[in-house]
This record gives C-alpha cells, structure tokens and sequence, in this order.
C-alpha cells in the first residue's frame, strides 16, 4: 500500500470498443509485475455484464478482471456509477453499487452532478490506497453533444491531473483520422493531457505504419504513438459491451463437436458467463435471434437478461417457443442462467411492477418452478453445490462451484432440486428427465470440472464428439496480454508520465 496521493494515468479511446479494457487489463498487470500496488478505476460503465464484490456490490465485469489483474480483490470504488440498460431510452443507475433509480437518458443526465462527488471521492481512495491507478475512460471523450456533463473522460482526467493515452483501432480502418479528429475536438487544456497515442488490433508489417507515426505527431504538436499493439488472436478476457456478440461470426457448416446456441435477448445479460464454452476446441456457440438461426443445436441456452418479461416477449415474438419446446420433446437439452432460468419455470409474477408494467406472465413451463419479484434485489457471493447426479448432472453430485447471483426475482422450485448454497438455499432445478437445467449461479461454466462433465453427458446424449480442451487460466492470459504490452508499447514514456502526476 502507498502512503500519500498515488500516481494516475488514463486510458481514453476514440469510440466504443476501441480496446481501453483491453490496454488497461494489461497495464494493470505489467504494472504490478513490477511491485507496484494498482488499481483500476472507471467513473462511469454502461453494460449489463455485471460483477458481485464480496461485500455483495455491483460494478462491472470488465473493472472485475482488470482487479484480477492487478491480483487486488474488486472493490466498489473501482466503477462508483454502473448503468445497466433495460430499452433503448431507459437504464437502471447503480451508484456505489446499489440501484438508485430506473432512469431515461434525458433524466439520468441531470442527476450526474449529484453523482459527481461520488466519483472523485472513489478516485481518491483508490489513489490513497494504492501506487498507481489505471483509469479507464467510457466510449468517446469527443461526443461534442455530451461533453457538458461528462462524468467518464476529460472531467476525470482534469479531476485527476492525469495523464492520457488515447488508443484507436486500427482494424476498423481510419485510424489516424479518428485520432486526429479526436485530439482537435478537445478543448486546449483537455489537448495538453494527451501524451500518446495507441494503436490497437494491428495486423500486418508495422514498418508500413511509419510514414503515418510521424505524420500524426507532427499534425497533433508533437503527441508521439506511445505504441501499435498487435491484433491478439486467442487472448479471452470478457468484453462488457453486448456489440461483442454481433461481431462474432457464426461458421455455420458441418462440425463434428457439441454445437450451442445461445438465444441472443435485446437485453442479454452476463453473456461471459460462456467464455469457456467458447474456449472448448470441441465446442461451437452460435448466438441466435430466431427458428432459421436456431437449426439442430445440440444443446440451447437460455442466457441472463436485464428484462425478463420483456426478453420472454421477444422470444415469443420471433417464435422461439415453439422450437424450443420442440426441441426440448426431441432430446435436446436446455439450460437457463439467471433470467433465463425465469423464463423456464411456469410463471413469472410481479405484482409491485419491479420490472415491468406486466403483473403476471406465463412461463416457457419446461421446469416445475415459479418466480415471484421484490423490490429488494439479491446481489450475493455463493458458493453452490450440485444436490444432483442426474441427467445433464450425471458425475456431479457434491461438486461445489463459486459464482454470483444478481438478480430481484425469488423462484420457488417444486420440481427437483439440482443446486444449493452452502447455506441450503435453493439456487436450481432440473425437469423430471433430468435435460432441462436452470440456474441462478454467474460464472457456472467457469469451474472447469462441472463444465467438462456437463459436455460429456450432453455429448454422450447426442452420439456427439467431445473431448475437454485444456484452457488457459486468466492468471497466465493477463501475463501473457502483459508481455504483450511490454514489447509493443513504449514504457519509457509510461514510466515518465506517472513520474510526473
């Protein structure tokens, strides 16, 4: 721990997606390979991947795995305001890591100066506690049309006297412009906080960058690229931002492994939760939106949303019901995580309008459960144990997983039981046959015993191939991003601008 006003430096980008989790991830952990205590910190996250602190306090996933990386526990500090969209115009406001309001965007802007204070009080702890923070910006600092209530960019840099790293992806294509452009949007004092450039996801020769390296410096008074990280194949740390998804690409064709589909709600939730899967050599997931998409999977997955009356709707709407009870009647194994888990059961009731205006719906019926909601919402720490060896959870009774719940619905299980805390609180259930599961637990497929297992059985079900792939831990993925980072940025100049905060 330091004593006294730690050091700062800030990761801005110049859009969404542009790699600052990404570049701060790393930062985190080359920083503390050093023998520096670091932290992560991001004023603002808007995503509906979400992470449980031990003190049962939501911030996001992404701030989460930077914590991993620096090996420094999550802490609320780290991501004070957490927007977790529930429409397009409307999201729920965590601050300090409890829900505040449910707001639309018009609204939520004139309650960020009330939040203000809450951000620089967490920064500060942050800096008191630790030697260096790594602050990480939110989409663009040049949204001209919001930079009077900024909360996430420049008003943090300034707050912070820190200095910035702007990174562009190069990938999309008109990188230097979207630097430049970015840089002279800047107000002056704002412009004399930029001390380099990153350019991210490079493929290619990197000596065909160097007529651009100078010209950017020489256009922008003098802000060198501080560095040109290469594209990263096989690196999997979870991306907050559900665009991730869309950007994945569904290989289609024949494929002698275990095929997933996940069902991609308009407010999918924790959608890291099957990065592991993802990780399986044996295993392909494919994110679907309707019967076409849907094919002959070998097992579906009904995945967290921030809305489940709603996502239930939609799903209903594309005619998704209908196949997946279809489906389920021809052997095909289905889970639910969190609000998935919901839907599965027969109804889903919520008399105070927690969620929506709707006071009852009817359930997918494929569990014998039911879900009531409350305005007081779960945000928990569990540790779960499997109650159950059969069906998809043959070989698993008495395994224990760690996860986290996050949710505001109560569900009654009057079929099988399949999971409970510690504590014997029941977290999941099973149909009679023992191929439909449901579950709150987020991170399930993290435990690799329990995942491996759960593949083989369904693999075995559907005369499918499957072997356990080995999976690189997130320990040996953050030093090997930190490697990474090491030979691609210029740490001379990283070093020298923390001296100078």
């Amino acid at each position: 721990m330091s004593s006294g006003q730690g050091r700062a430096i800030m990761v801005q980008g110049t859009a969404s997606s542009a790699g600052k989790s990404f570049l701060v991830a790393g930062l985190c952990r080359l920083l503390a390979n050093e023998g520096l205590s670091v932290a992560p910190f991001k004023a603002q996250n808007m995503s509906n991947n979400a992470f449980v602190t031990a003190e049962g306090l939501e911030i996001g996933r992404a701030q989460a795995v930077q914590a991993f990386a620096a090996r420094i526990r999550p802490h609320v500090d780290m991501n004070p305001v957490l927007l977790k969209p529930e429409a397009d115009h409307r999201s729920q406001v965590v601050v300090m890591g409890k829900p505040v309001a449910t707001l639309a965007a018009a609204a939520y802007q004139e309650l960020k100066e009330q939040i203000w204070g809450d951000v620089t009080a967490a920064v500060g702890r942050l800096r008191e506690g630790h030697d260096v923070v790594v602050i990480e910006g939110a989409g663009s600092p040049a949204e001209i049309n919001l930079k009077a209530r900024d909360i996430s960019n420049m008003r943090v840099a300034l707050h912070a006297r820190s200095p910035v790293l702007l990174v562009g992806d190069i990938d999309r294509g008109g990188v230097f412009a979207h630097l430049y452009g970015t840089y002279w949007l800047l107000d002056p004092p704002e412009r004399a906080l930029v001390k380099g450039f990153v350019i991210n996801k490079f493929r290619g020769d990197p000596s065909l960058l160097e007529p651009g390296l100078t010209d950017i410096a020489r256009l922008t008074d003098g802000v060198p690229v501080a560095g040109v990280i290469p594209w990263v194949h096989d690196l999997r740390l979870p991306e907050e931002d559900s665009v991730a998804i869309d950007r994945r690409k569904d290989a289609g064709g024949p494929f002698d492994g275990l095929d997933v589909a996940v069902l991609r709600f308009p407010r999918i939730a924790n959608f890291d939760d099957f990065d592991p899967l993802e990780a399986e050599a044996d295993v392909r997931v494919r994110y679907v939106e309707g019967p076409s998409d849907l094919r002959e999977p070998d097992l579906i997955i009904l995945p967290g949303t921030k809305a489940t009356v709603a996502d239930l709707d939609w799903l209903r709407s594309r005619g998704l019901e209908e196949e997946l009870r279809r489906s389920a009647t021809m052997g095909v194994p289905v889970i639910g995580i969190c609000g998935g888990f919901q839907m599965l059961g027969r109804s889903i009731d919520d008399p105070d309008g927690v969620e929506s205006t709707v006071r009852s719906i009817e359930g997918l019926g494929l569990i014998d459960a039911q879900t009531r909601f409350s305005p007081a919402k779960r945000t928990r720490q569990s540790t779960a144990v499997i109650v159950t060896g059969e069906g998809m959870l043959r070989g698993l009774k008495g395994v224990a997983v760690d996860g986290y719940e996050i949710h505001a619905g109560r569900t009654t299980i009057d079929g099988p039981v399949a999971v409970r805390t510690v504590g014997g609180d029941p977290l999941g259930a099973l149909d009679d046959g023992g191929w439909v599961f449901g579950c709150y637990l987020h991170g399930l497929f993290r435990a690799d015993l329990l995942r491996q297992r759960l593949l083989e059985n369904v693999a075995r079900l559907r005369g499918k191939h499957y072997r356990p792939s080995r999976i690189e831990s997130d320990d040996a993925a953050f030093d090997r991003l930190a490697h990474l980072l090491r030979s691609s940025l210029d740490l001379d100049l990283v070093h020298r601008l923390l001296e100078q905060v």
